[in-house]
Protein backbone atom coordinates (compact mmCIF):
# COMPACT_ATOMS: atom_id res chain seq x y z
CA UNK A 1 0.00 0.00 0.00
CA UNK A 2 2.91 2.56 0.67
CA UNK A 3 4.88 1.39 -2.35
CA UNK A 4 3.77 3.79 -4.63
CA UNK A 5 3.97 6.81 -3.03
CA UNK A 6 7.50 6.17 -2.16
CA UNK A 7 8.15 5.67 -5.22
CA UNK A 8 6.57 8.46 -6.49
CA UNK A 9 8.17 10.59 -3.56
CA UNK A 10 11.73 9.25 -4.47
CA UNK A 11 10.87 10.52 -8.67
CA UNK A 12 9.90 14.13 -6.71
CA UNK A 13 13.01 14.27 -5.11
CA UNK A 14 15.17 13.49 -8.52
CA UNK A 15 13.27 15.95 -10.49
CA UNK A 16 15.11 18.99 -8.81
CA UNK A 17 18.13 17.38 -8.60
CA UNK A 18 18.35 16.69 -12.29
CA UNK A 19 17.35 20.16 -12.65
CA UNK A 20 20.50 21.56 -10.71
CA UNK A 21 22.96 19.16 -12.29
CA UNK A 22 21.42 21.08 -15.90
CA UNK A 23 21.46 24.37 -14.56
CA UNK A 24 25.50 23.36 -13.73
CA UNK A 25 26.52 22.32 -17.44
CA UNK A 26 24.95 25.44 -18.45
CA UNK A 27 27.42 27.45 -16.24
CA UNK A 28 30.48 25.18 -17.02
CA UNK A 29 29.30 25.47 -20.51
CA UNK A 30 29.36 29.43 -20.72
CA UNK A 31 33.31 29.95 -20.63
CA UNK A 32 34.16 34.01 -19.78
CA UNK A 33 34.78 35.89 -23.50
CA UNK A 34 35.90 38.87 -23.57
CA UNK A 35 34.57 39.49 -26.90
CA UNK A 36 35.88 41.83 -28.89
CA UNK A 37 36.39 45.63 -29.36
CA UNK A 38 35.74 48.54 -30.23
CA UNK A 39 36.64 51.05 -32.65
CA UNK A 40 36.01 54.78 -32.11
CA UNK A 41 33.51 56.17 -31.39
CA UNK A 42 34.15 58.82 -34.14
CA UNK A 43 31.91 62.19 -34.13
CA UNK A 44 31.64 64.59 -36.76
CA UNK A 45 29.02 67.18 -36.94
CA UNK A 46 27.09 68.35 -40.41
CA UNK A 47 24.88 70.64 -40.98
CA UNK A 48 24.34 70.84 -36.92
CA UNK A 49 23.71 66.95 -37.10
CA UNK A 50 25.63 65.05 -34.81
CA UNK A 51 26.65 61.14 -36.75
CA UNK A 52 28.55 58.65 -35.14
CA UNK A 53 30.77 56.21 -36.51
CA UNK A 54 32.02 52.78 -34.73
CA UNK A 55 33.56 49.00 -35.22
CA UNK A 56 32.86 45.97 -33.21
CA UNK A 57 36.47 43.98 -33.86
CA UNK A 58 35.50 39.88 -32.53
CA UNK A 59 37.77 38.01 -31.07
CA UNK A 60 39.11 34.65 -31.95
CA UNK A 61 36.59 32.87 -29.93
CA UNK A 62 33.89 34.61 -31.48
CA UNK A 63 35.18 34.29 -35.08
CA UNK A 64 35.77 30.70 -34.97
CA UNK A 65 31.91 30.29 -33.43
CA UNK A 66 30.49 32.10 -36.49
CA UNK A 67 32.60 30.28 -38.56
CA UNK A 68 31.53 26.75 -37.20
CA UNK A 69 27.72 27.45 -37.79
CA UNK A 70 26.64 29.27 -34.43
CA UNK A 71 24.11 32.10 -35.10
CA UNK A 72 25.56 35.52 -33.19
CA UNK A 73 23.11 38.86 -32.16
CA UNK A 74 24.59 41.87 -31.22
CA UNK A 75 22.97 45.07 -29.34
CA UNK A 76 24.42 48.39 -30.59
CA UNK A 77 23.70 51.04 -28.43
CA UNK A 78 24.91 54.76 -29.82
CA UNK A 79 24.03 56.61 -27.18
CA UNK A 80 25.05 60.59 -26.25
CA UNK A 81 25.44 62.26 -23.03
CA UNK A 82 25.89 65.75 -21.38
CA UNK A 83 28.62 66.08 -18.52
CA UNK A 84 27.86 66.98 -15.46
CA UNK A 85 30.54 68.14 -12.97
CA UNK A 86 28.60 67.05 -9.49
CA UNK A 87 25.62 65.08 -11.14
CA UNK A 88 25.84 61.87 -13.08
CA UNK A 89 25.86 62.72 -16.49
CA UNK A 90 22.68 63.02 -18.46
CA UNK A 91 21.38 60.88 -21.30
CA UNK A 92 20.60 62.83 -24.11
CA UNK A 93 19.66 61.06 -26.66
CA UNK A 94 20.24 57.36 -28.77
CA UNK A 95 19.90 54.65 -31.32
CA UNK A 96 20.10 50.88 -31.28
CA UNK A 97 20.74 48.61 -33.77
CA UNK A 98 20.35 44.75 -33.86
CA UNK A 99 22.78 42.74 -35.78
CA UNK A 100 22.09 39.00 -36.26
CA UNK A 101 25.17 36.97 -38.47
CA UNK A 102 24.90 33.03 -39.49
CA UNK A 103 27.58 31.71 -41.41
CA UNK A 104 26.58 27.70 -43.21
CA UNK A 105 30.35 26.06 -43.65
CA UNK A 106 28.79 23.52 -45.46
CA UNK A 107 26.66 25.38 -48.15
CA UNK A 108 29.38 28.41 -47.70
CA UNK A 109 26.64 30.53 -47.48
CA UNK A 110 26.93 34.21 -45.29
CA UNK A 111 23.78 36.30 -44.08
CA UNK A 112 23.00 38.78 -41.75
CA UNK A 113 20.29 40.84 -40.83
CA UNK A 114 20.39 44.80 -39.29
CA UNK A 115 17.08 46.11 -37.35
CA UNK A 116 17.06 49.57 -35.70
CA UNK A 117 13.58 49.11 -34.56
CA UNK A 118 11.73 50.71 -37.70
CA UNK A 119 13.86 49.19 -41.32
CA UNK A 120 14.99 45.52 -40.82
CA UNK A 121 17.60 44.58 -44.05
CA UNK A 122 18.89 41.21 -44.76
CA UNK A 123 21.63 40.07 -47.13
CA UNK A 124 23.66 37.77 -48.31
CA UNK A 125 27.15 37.84 -48.99
CA UNK A 126 30.17 36.01 -50.68
CA UNK A 127 32.41 35.91 -48.07
CA UNK A 128 33.03 35.51 -44.18
CA UNK A 129 34.76 38.63 -44.08
CA UNK A 130 32.49 40.82 -46.29
CA UNK A 131 29.49 39.70 -43.81
CA UNK A 132 31.25 40.90 -40.72
CA UNK A 133 32.81 44.49 -42.45
CA UNK A 134 28.90 45.11 -43.32
CA UNK A 135 27.02 44.46 -39.87
CA UNK A 136 29.66 45.08 -37.26
CA UNK A 137 29.90 48.31 -38.78
CA UNK A 138 28.17 51.52 -37.75
CA UNK A 139 28.59 54.63 -40.49
CA UNK A 140 27.07 57.87 -40.81
CA UNK A 141 24.44 57.37 -37.64
CA UNK A 142 22.47 59.58 -36.87
CA UNK A 143 22.35 60.30 -33.36
CA UNK A 144 20.79 64.20 -32.29
CA UNK A 145 20.49 67.81 -33.77
CA UNK A 146 22.65 69.67 -31.96
CA UNK A 147 20.90 72.99 -32.66
CA UNK A 148 18.04 72.00 -30.00
CA UNK A 149 21.15 71.12 -27.71
CA UNK A 150 21.72 73.39 -24.20
CA UNK A 151 25.69 74.38 -24.60
CA UNK A 152 27.66 72.28 -22.68
CA UNK A 153 30.47 69.45 -22.90
CA UNK A 154 28.96 66.56 -24.17
CA UNK A 155 30.14 62.57 -25.44
CA UNK A 156 29.02 59.44 -27.34
CA UNK A 157 29.56 55.85 -25.58
CA UNK A 158 29.20 52.97 -27.73
CA UNK A 159 27.76 49.81 -25.70
CA UNK A 160 27.75 46.17 -27.65
CA UNK A 161 26.09 43.59 -26.16
CA UNK A 162 26.65 39.91 -27.61
CA UNK A 163 22.97 37.70 -26.84
CA UNK A 164 24.10 33.88 -25.62
CA UNK A 165 23.00 31.40 -28.17
CA UNK A 166 19.34 30.47 -27.52
CA UNK A 167 19.23 27.39 -24.37
CA UNK A 168 17.04 24.29 -24.24
CA UNK A 169 13.76 25.08 -23.45
CA UNK A 170 13.40 23.78 -20.22
CA UNK A 171 16.53 25.69 -19.00
CA UNK A 172 14.23 28.84 -20.20
CA UNK A 173 12.40 28.73 -17.28
CA UNK A 174 15.55 29.63 -15.05
CA UNK A 175 16.72 32.02 -16.84
CA UNK A 176 16.93 34.10 -13.71
CA UNK A 177 19.92 32.44 -12.73
CA UNK A 178 21.39 32.16 -16.30
CA UNK A 179 23.60 34.79 -17.95
CA UNK A 180 21.61 36.15 -21.37
CA UNK A 181 24.36 37.58 -22.56
CA UNK A 182 28.05 36.53 -23.65
CA UNK A 183 29.83 40.02 -23.23
CA UNK A 184 29.23 43.74 -22.83
CA UNK A 185 31.62 45.96 -24.00
CA UNK A 186 31.88 49.57 -23.52
CA UNK A 187 33.32 52.67 -25.15
CA UNK A 188 33.34 56.71 -25.32
CA UNK A 189 34.26 58.80 -27.19
CA UNK A 190 36.34 61.84 -26.59
CA UNK A 191 34.33 64.64 -24.61
CA UNK A 192 33.19 68.04 -27.45
CA UNK A 193 31.75 71.06 -26.66
CA UNK A 194 28.54 72.42 -28.59
CA UNK A 195 27.88 76.15 -27.95
CA UNK A 196 29.47 77.92 -25.49
CA UNK A 197 29.63 75.17 -22.18
CA UNK A 198 29.34 76.75 -18.87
Amino acid sequence: MNRVPNIFASQLFLLPLCLFFSLITVFLSISPAFGGEITGPEVTIRNNELYVNTELSLDDKNIQDLRNGMKKEFHFFIDLYRVWGMWPDEFISGRQFIQKLQADPVKTEYVATSNDGAISTKKRFKSFESMLQWALSVENIYVANIHNLEPGVYYVRVTVESKIRQLPPVIGYFMIFVKETEFTIQKSSPSFTIGQAK
